[in-house]
């Protein structure tokens, strides 16, 4: 009966988190969402794909490896993948800038499947929003990678690894991570868009203009999203600790802790 009950809890979840994105993708205009197509100057968004593309490998080849030990992987990276999907389809609207904020997920990822199988999971879910949902674009796909999959990922995993070495407490870690993963996104993002759109203006007044109009939105959405990825580890935690040992999240001795 416990087990039942805890499936249908986590089942309860997942079609609360799909109900409020479908709720939020209905009433929310089409805005802009991640860096749109035709934004960014070709070599600026060749410059990106190049950036991007050995964290893209990286992952691949560590879910090979992953998946050839343990065959249960690849469905534990699925259901991330389809989870950072939903998480990054939930647009805020930019009042000052005619564009969409959101979650990433990719905190979140990072720390339960490492940040380079992350950052090919944020591939994945930014694929397919640019070519069925019109969320980025696909020239401009390779800035999205490097802002939500490489620094988000890895922003979120480093703080998660770091924090608990320091001995902090599994839900201030996964906060902490998870918010800070958000707001590096939309820093890198910040950094992709005034350096690719500036022209003649010069960089840093232009970098800060486009990083002040994301605040509005961005902090309190960063904040959210640091919850999300605490409560989420916690509830792993406190669930399935086994699946964290599994994930090389959390070490065995620490279990007891």
């Amino acid at each position: 009966m416990k087990v039942l009950n805890s499936k249908y809890a986590v089942q309860g979840l997942y079609l609360l988190v799909i109900t409020i994105s479908c709720i939020v993708l209905t009433v929310c205009e089409a805005h802009a969402m991640h860096i749109s197509e035709g934004i960014l100057p070709l070599n600026w968004a060749a410059l990106w794909f190049v950036v991007a593309a050995p964290f893209v490998a990286a992952g691949l080849q560590r879910l090979k490896k992953l998946s050839a030990v343990d065959l249960s992987f690849k469905p534990l990276v699925g259901l991330m993948a389809a989870v950072v999907f939903i998480i990054s389809c939930m647009p805020i609207p930019v009042p000052s800038a005619g564009t969409c904020s959101h979650p990433c997920g990719t905190g979140m990822s990072g720390i339960l499947l490492g940040p380079t199988i992350s950052v090919l999971i944020a591939a994945v879910a930014l694929l397919i929003q640019a070519l069925f949902l019109a969320h980025g674009g696909l020239s401009t796909m390779g800035a999205d990678i490097v802002s939500m999959g490489v620094m988000g990922s890895f922003a979120g995993y480093l703080t998660f690894k770091a924090l608990r070495f320091m001995k902090v407490n599994l839900s201030i870690s996964g906060f902490m991570a998870g918010l800070l993963a958000d707001w590096a996104t939309y820093i890198t993002t910040s950094v992709e868009l005034a350096s690719g759109i500036r022209g003649d203006t010069a960089f840093v007044p232009l970098f800060w203009k486009i990083l002040i109009a994301f605040i509005p939105t961005q902090l309190p959405l960063g904040i959210l999203e640091g919850a999300m990825t605490a409560g989420m580890v916690v509830l792993l935690y406190k669930k399935r600790p086994d699946l964290l040992v599994k994930m090389r999240v959390l070490k065995p001795e620490e279990i007891a802790i």
